[in-house]
């Protein structure tokens, strides 16, 4: 199955986002959210938030009562249950399920509450496993998925095609992007569940700390990764709700990959771990390769502003700042 995405408009006449506007950032609490809602605040923007303890974002009666209460100016949907390979391998019912409920709550009630703009965050692993690179957003649909991946990559697959129903039959601003692997304050650096950049600085960061003569990584160390700041991707979003009001999904990224391999020497250097670093060739490598064509974006005037090595840096010195004195 195919589908034939319009090419996007150029950057909008009209002011697609006011200054000061309110906006009500869903996940904020998590990696993109809050990253987000910092730059929306520095930006001047009034960021409305609302924790998971006192509103389930899949419980699309509360959420539409929420949306409907505070009437938001626009709406980020950052939300989402994520993690990296052994997690999505292992709970795919709820990488399928959760995200599916919050996209239909949080979208059909931002609509049913009048608001004006929603971007919706999906994520790169929605493109087929074997997609020209780089990865076009006109990519989707064309070609199996990663199978490790794919429920939850069906779920964002839902979630665009929900704002693209939403912009065709209500004429509604909602927008959505496709972000590649992100990094940096706020990431999740457990081994059960995080995803491969915090995990091998925790990985090798532990192996320094402990005297580890090696560490091994899963595969080959073969397959290449292009990652992007969660600074970086907060500023693009706010170039998208400024200027973007296009029915197709906009990749974000940096438009430049490396190793798996290439990244772990990175990370190890980083940290200080001088030890060996191994490759359990048993476990699979995920994707081969997974690098975005970011042309639609930088079109907008967008361009990332960290570099890799001193963005693993910071997000190292986050990290350490979080742990107890022993860790």
């Amino acid at each position: 199955m195919t589908t034939e995405l319009p090419v996007p408009p150029q950057e909008s006449a009209r002011p697609l986002l006011r200054p000061g506007s309110r906006i009500f950032v869903a996940g904020h609490r998590g990696l993109v959210g809050s990253a987000v809602a910092r730059r929306l605040a520095d930006d001047g923007h009034e960021v409305l938030t609302r924790g998971r303890d006192l509103l389930d974002l899949r419980d699309a009666a509360r959420t539409e009562t929420y949306l409907r209460d505070i009437r938001p100016d626009a709406v980020v949907l950052a939300a989402a249950k994520v993690g990296g390979i052994m997690a999505n391998s292992t709970y795919p019912v709820q990488f399928l399920e959760d995200n599916l409920r919050i996209q239909l709550s949080v979208i059909a009630g931002a609509h049913a509450a009048g608001t004006e703009r929603l971007l919706f965050l999906g994520s790169s692993c929605i493109y087929p496993r074997l997609a020209p690179q780089p990865i076009r957003e006109e990519s989707l649909l064309t070609g199996e998925l990663e199978p490790t991946n794919e429920a939850y990559a069906l779920a964002k697959i839902a979630g665009i095609v929900q704002t693209q129903s939403y912009r065709r039959q209500y004429g509604a601003s909602y927008i959505s992007a496709m972000p590649t692997n992100l990094y940096g304050p706020g990431d999740n650096f457990d081994l059960e569940t995080s995803h491969v950049l915090p995990a091998l600085i925790r990985r090798f960061h532990e192996a320094q700390r402990d005297g580890a003569p090696e560490v091994t990584l899963w595969g080959t160390g073969s397959p290449r990764r292009e990652f992007l700041h969660v600074d970086d991707l907060a500023a693009a979003c706010v170039r998208l709700l400024e200027a973007y009001d296009g029915d197709a999904p906009v990749n974000i990224g940096c438009g430049e990959d490396l190793t798996i391999r290439e990244l772990a020497e990175t990370v190890a250097e980083v940290t200080g771990y001088q030890g060996r670093i191994g490759w359990d060739t048993s476990k699979p490598d995920g994707t081969p390769r997974k690098l975005l064509d970011v042309s639609r974006l930088t079109s907008l005037g967008f361009k990332p502003q960290i570099p890799l090595r001193d963005g693993i840096a910071r997000t190292y010195a986050w990290w350490l700042g979080q742990l107890a004195p022993t860790a």
